[in-house]
C-alpha cells in the first residue's frame, strides 16, 4: 500500500463490480498484490459470487482490503428485482412505485448473499450505476441496516459528492443531482458515516493508459481527507460489456509505475496516501 510519511489526507481507491467478471476479480487480486487499491466492492447478484468471495477473505482478514456490497438494480442476475436499464431504474425510483417494504426485501437479498459468501457484514455499502442513492432506495437501506447491524457495527455508505470542484464536471453533477447530495445530507444527519467527496466519475472514453491518467491527475488534485475515488479496472476487455474496452485502459495505468509517480507527486503538494477507512 502506498503510505507517504506525515501524510494527512487518507483517500480510498475502490474497483467497483468484484464478481461480475473473472477478468475484473484478477485485475482486483492484482491491484491489492502491488498495493495500489485498498477496497472493492461486490455484486452479490453475480452467479459466480460465492466462489469469487474466496479470495477476497484473506486480503480483508489481513487489513490490505476493504470489502463492501455493490448494489444492483441493472444487471440481469436474477433475484427479487427484475433488472431494468438504469433510465426505468431511475423512473420507478421517482414515481414511487416500490413500497419501502419492497425496497427492503431488495437490500435484505442481496446483503444476505454478502454475508453467506464472506461470514460477515460488508465493510461499506455502495451502489451499482449509483442506484443506492435513489429515493426510496436509499431510505430502504437506512432502515435495513439499521435493523441488521448494532450501532457499533455498521458498514459506512458511499456518498456520490463530489470532492473540491469536481461538481463542475457535467456527469458528475447528473450523478450528484440523482440523489447524491441529498442521500448524503439525509445519512449523515442520521449519523451514518459516510466517504468526504466522491471521485473517479468520466465518460469511460479515455482512450489510453496516458489519458486515463489525466483523469486520476485531476481527481488527484481535488480530493481530500475521506474521498473515495472509484475505478473500473479487468485484466483485459470484457465482451458484453458496455464499458469493457475501457476496463484493461484503467488497469495498465493502474498498475504502472505512472500510478505510484502520481501518488508521490499527489503526496508532495496535497499531502495524499491511500488509506483504509476504519471500520
Amino acid at each position: 500500500m502506498m503510505q507517504m510519511q506525515q501524510a494527512s489526507k487518507p483517500i480510498t481507491l475502490c474497483v467497483d463490480d468484484y464478481a461480475l467478471h473473472p477478468l475484473i476479480d484478477q485485475a482486483v487480486l492484482q491491484l491489492v498484490g502491488k498495493g495500489r487499491i485498498n477496497a472493492t466492492s461486490c455484486m452479490s447478484t453475480a452467479p459466480r459470487w460465492a466462489t469469487a468471495a474466496q479470495d477476497l477473505k484473506p486480503l480483508r482478514q489481513s487489513g490490505r482490503l476493504a470489502v463492501g456490497l455493490h448494489f444492483n438494480l441493472t444487471e440481469s442476475h436474477g433475484g427479487l428485482y427484475h433488472a431494468l436499464g438504469l433510465k426505468q431504474v431511475i423512473g420507478q425510483a421517482y414515481a414511487g412505485r416500490w413500497t419501502q417494504a419492497q425496497w427492503q426485501a431488495v437490500w435484505c437479498e442481496q446483503l444476505d448473499a454478502f454475508e453467506a459468501a464472506m461470514g460477515a457484514a460488508p465493510d461499506f455499502i455502495d451502489g451499482h450505476q449509483h442506484v443506492h442513492q435513489l429515493p426510496g432506495v436509499r431510505q430502504a437501506l437506512l432502515a435495513e441496516i439499521t435493523q441488521r447491524y448494532p450501532a457499533d457495527a455498521r458498514p459506512w455508505l458511499r456518498s456520490t459528492a463530489p470532492a473540491g470542484r469536481l461538481w463542475l464536471a457535467p456527469k458528475a453533477a447528473i450523478i450528484a443531482l440523482l440523489g447524491g447530495w441529498t442521500a448524503t445530507r439525509q445519512w449523515q444527519a442520521a449519523g451514518w458515516r459516510c466517504n468526504q467527496g466522491f471521485a473517479g466519475v468520466y465518460g469511460f472514453d479515455a482512450p489510453s493508459p496516458a489519458a486515463y491518467r489525466a483523469q486520476m491527475q485531476g481527481w488527484l488534485a481535488q480530493v481530500g481527507v475521506g474521498s473515495l475515488i472509484m475505478c473500473h479496472p479487468a485484466a483485459e476487455a470484457v465482451a458484453g460489456d458496455a464499458i469493457g474496452q475501457q476496463r484493461p485502459v484503467e488497469f495498465a495505468y493502474l498498475m504502472s509505475d505512472a500510478f505510484t509517480e502520481d501518488l508521490v507527486a499527489a503526496s508532495k503538494t496535497l499531502r495524499v496516501h491511500i488509506h483504509q477507512p476504519a471500520h
